[in-house]
């Protein structure tokens, strides 16, 4: 598929870390999605936090839906911007391999014990994922993913004023400018993200009975999809049985959330549309140098947007239930973290003759990575095999 001027090029792609012979049949994003695709930190994904711990439903987002459902989402937008759709797959298939267990909970319960150890977030943590977690190649550590596609993984929240060393190290070695905006690719794949947990923790709210549709009523953008899907549904005819009053809720449910994410994703087409036309760049360099984000909401639905976000932490993020729970999650990373940087020891093979070969930050940091890349359940058992004198080591 042919691409606008300001999209990345295939014919100018910078190539990676370490050469390697391109493939004949796939471009160099084909090749890196795939890579993702296949490496162990996308497959722990599917057991890892969106908002309710995993063993919590069968039902509720994980890490890896929420993942695919922003690739949906981010592919989508590209087609219709005419950018490349598989870089920008790509980065939205990446963009949450650095998270922890137990979701934002995990990842507080690191930064916390990392403070005075070089910090710790999932944004590093995801670049570290890529570049030198992930062994499964004879001639390097990590995916040797592209230029394009790292400077997308760094950069797709917008420049970074206060880059933590390693991304500040690695930065300097790919020659890539930390104070300017990444790709139209990279910001549409942060945008779609967006989107994404928007529309869904809204429906996994409603799921797990935090919320109700009623709740939404008075939301921007949300009450005006759901007064259309009542529309809709007062036309259907029902025999007053409960579980077929179930199911139309469920139905209305559904109808409302995809409307929501088909609102939000029409209304940052149309202003990222705009936003060119204005700017009028030629090349993805002209979208990188330019004063603020390409891809955007509009102003309206910028505020909306907002109002949304600020209503989900009001009454879903910080609800009872999901507080204890987050109590919980971050005990026990705690914990876990405690222990295991107090003793060094007690690390599982290959992880101990790391942390012995380097010193007291060092080792530190391989706990940190060990735990980021425990699943939900891993964690859970790592923490009861560490605590609990009943059970095996």
């Amino acid at each position: 598929m042919s691409v606008a001027p300001y999209a990345v090029q295939t014919a100018t792609a910078r190539g990676r870390l370490h050469a390697e012979a391109e493939s004949p049949s796939r471009s160099p994003w084909q090749r890196d999605r795939d890579r993702v695709l296949h490496s162990a930190g996308f497959r722990t994904l599917q057991y890892k936090t969106q908002v309710f711990v995993n063993h919590q439903g069968d039902f509720f987002r994980t890490r890896l839906t929420h993942s695919l459902e922003v690739a949906q989402i981010a592919r989508s937008i590209a087609r219709s911007l005419s950018v490349d759709e598989d870089l920008t797959e790509t980065l939205a298939l990446a963009h949450d391999l650095g998270h922890t267990p137990f979701g934002h909970a995990g990842e507080d319960a690191l930064a916390a014990a990392m403070r005075d150890w070089g910090g710790f977030d999932h944004n590093t943590q995801t670049l570290r994922q890529v570049t030198k977690l992930e062994r499964r190649y004879f001639d390097f550590d990590g995916l040797n993913l592209t230029w394009e596609t790292l400077e997308g993984l760094i950069k797709h929240n917008g420049p970074v004023d206060h880059p933590t060393g390693y991304v500040a190290r690695y930065a300097d070695g790919l020659g890539l400018d930390l104070s300017s905006y990444a790709s139209v690719e990279a910001q549409i794949a942060a945008m779609a993200d967006d989107i994404a947990y928007h529309a869904h923790d809204l429906d996994d709210g409603m799921r797990a009975g935090l919320l109700d549709l009623a709740d939404l009523a008075d939301l921007p953008v949300v009450g005006a999809a759901l007064a259309l899907v009542r529309e809709r549904a007062g036309g259907v005819a029902m025999s007053g049985d409960v579980a077929e009053e179930t199911h139309l809720q469920d139905r209305m449910r559904h109808e409302t959330i995809r409307r929501v994410i088909n609102a939000l994703a029409v209304d940052l087409t149309e202003q990222t549309r705009r936003n060119l036309a204005e700017l009028a760049p030629r090349s993805a360099d002209d979208v990188r140098a330019a004063a603020m984000p390409v891809v955007a909401y509009s102003p309206d639905m910028a505020r909306d947007n907002g109002a949304i976000r600020t209503f989900l932490y009001a009454r879903m993020y910080r609800h009872w239930r999901v507080n204890r729970m987050t109590r919980k999650a971050r005990i026990a990373v705690e914990s876990i973290f405690s222990i295991l940087a107090d003793d060094i020891s007690l690390l599982p093979d290959g992880w101990r003759q790391e942390a012995r070969a380097t010193d007291a930050m060092g080792a530190r940091r391989i706990v940190a990575d060990y735990i980021a890349g425990m699943t939900d359940r891993f964690a859970m058992e790592e923490h009861r095999r560490l605590t609990d004198l009943s059970v095996a080591g």
